[in-house]
């Protein structure tokens, strides 16, 4: 039985994968989870600068998932080059790091500097708001992800992933504004943004006001974006948005995802990747699907 995918040329052993932002840089969960039975383990992201994040608090329970304003809170690409790829590197899985920024300058920095390290995919994160832009997310504006999408291209020495906003009227034109920049691949969704208010404390439930909402409950949104993004384009796409079980990724990968990542689902279940894995190959067993690309896009 085939569970092996390939991403822009590198195989991964299944599609499982841990979505950015939910697993720490990997160590935090490697007592819960044998890292080496992941298709990919995706970092959290990591800028040219240690960022402090966000003012507290910032993460709220909210019906069918949370609402975080972590404010991408990382310790810069140094500490990460030489803490947290070589922990990651004693594992038989492939490496993804996710890359945030301010201007595009802040992420090509991030990207020269991978450039020579032993990671296998880079995962460009769109939804930073752009500074230079007045604070619009670059993955708001099709024009600005087809230029930073050309610009990261042209210093990457690894593929490149695309990670898609949902935050947008059609999803679509910017998977293609994406492919046209010469993306390798495509992630989504990313969060969903919200509000909580606490009506007790009769202010916002987060510092930020806003955040953005992962867990269950964006799962049909997230579907239905991977759905009509593998229709309108040809590159490979890594889907996610309250993936909590093999029923729940098996929808993405039916939709046309070629890869899943499993996010919210491992705060509320630390061993959620590793079963969902597992319950993927029972499918395929139970179903007698003997390669998972018999899955990937099935459904029309």
């Amino acid at each position: 039985m085939n569970t092996k995918v390939t991403i822009a040329g590198v195989e991964l052993k299944n599609p499982v994968m841990t979505a950015s932002g939910t697993f720490g840089s990997g160590e935090e969960y490697s007592e819960f989870v044998d890292l080496s039975r992941l298709g990919a383990v995706v970092t959290k992201g990591v800028a040219n600068v240690p960022w402090p994040g966000n003012p507290t608090p910032r993460i709220t329970e909210v019906y069918g998932g949370m609402l975080n304003a972590i404010g991408l809170q990382n310790p810069g690409i140094d500490v990460f080059a030489k803490r947290d790829i070589p922990f990651l590197k004693k594992y038989d899985t492939k490496i993804v790091v996710n890359v945030c920024g301010k201007t595009t300058e802040d992420y090509l920095e991030v990207v020269e500097r991978l450039a020579d390290e032993p990671v296998d995919l880079l995962e460009i994160n769109i939804s930073c708001p752009n500074v230079k832009e007045g604070g619009i997310a670059f993955g708001q504006d099709p024009k600005a992800v087809e230029a930073i999408t050309k610009a990261v291209k042209a210093k990457a020495k690894q593929p490149v992933i695309m990670k898609l906003s949902p935050n947008v009227t059609d999803i679509t034109v910017m998977a293609k504004a994406a492919e046209a920049g010469g993306a390798d691949a495509l992630s989504l969704i990313n969060t969903l943004t919200g509000m909580k208010i606490d009506i007790n404390r009769r202010t916002f439930a987060l510092a930020n006001k806003t955040g953005g909402m992962s867990g269950p409950a964006v799962k049909p949104v997230a579907v239905r974006m991977v759905y009509q993004t593998a229709q309108a384009v040809k590159i490979p796409i890594i889907g996610m948005g309250g993936i909590a079980t093999a029923e729940d990724a098996l929808e993405f990968i039916m939709a046309g995802a070629t890869a899943v990542s499993v996010g919210t689902a491992n705060f509320f279940n630390p061993y959620a990747t590793v079963q969902i894995a597992e319950g993927i190959e029972n499918f395929m067993k139970q179903h007698g699907v003997e390669d998972i690309h018999e899955l990937i896009g099935c459904v029309k």
